[in-house]
């Protein structure tokens, strides 16, 4: 019978294994920040400010400050990978699954500030004045992810569900763009679509 504070392979404690994988959590998110200084992306906004929230989405410095509109998405980017994460490996451990969550939000926060993306999101959706994210910006939105999925794990799925849903139509309302749209019109544009983010 094992006990109950070892692993269930190599028999070290518990504690230490989760204190391992989030210490590479954490490992992956600084190497997040240092490759995007690497790729050339600035520390923070070029105003030579940082503030806590940028409402704007059709200006220079949205993705340049700690928190903006889709700060919410990225949230919603933990829900759904806990929920994913949980059905693929049930058998791992909570902060294992926080380590993978957080090398996939880190890797495509690198794949997403690259020229392509970049010119991408310009040219299809109504992210005009997109020129990537700021190193404060990208790493908070991996942050916020963590939020996500450390509440998707307090929360009975439907709450989770419908926490997701509401983010999503809150954002449609106000900005008229959420992460299903984003995925939208970064993958398939569509016409009517971009007129109506645009205020046709």
């Amino acid at each position: 019978m094992k006990s109950a504070q070892t692993g269930a392979s190599d028999g070290a404690p518990i504690g230490d294994a989760r204190a391992r994988w989030l210490f590479l959590a954490g490992v992956i998110v600084l190497m997040q920040a240092i490759t995007l200084l690497a790729m050339g992306r600035l520390a923070f906004c070029k105003c030579g400010y940082v503030k806590l929230w940028h409402g704007v989405v059709q200006s220079s410095e949205n993705s340049q400050h700690l928190t903006d509109w889709y700060t919410f998405s990225h949230v919603l980017h933990g829900l759904i990978f806990y929920a994913v994460l949980r059905y693929l490996l049930p058998n791992a451990s909570w902060a294992a699954r926080l380590a993978l969550a957080v090398a996939l939000e880190a890797g495509w926060e690198i794949v997403e500030n690259t020229d392509m993306i970049i010119n991408r999101y310009r040219s299809v959706t109504i992210s005009l004045d997109y020129y990537g994210d700021s190193v404060v910006n990208s790493v908070m939105d991996t942050l916020a992810m963590v939020f996500g999925f450390a509440l998707a794990s307090s929360l009975p799925v439907s709450a989770s569900v419908g926490l997701g849903i509401a983010s999503e139509i809150f954002m449609a309302v106000m900005i008229r763009d959420n992460l299903t749209l984003n995925v939208l019109m970064l993958v398939w544009p569509v016409d009517a679509v971009a007129r109506w983010q645009g205020g046709g």
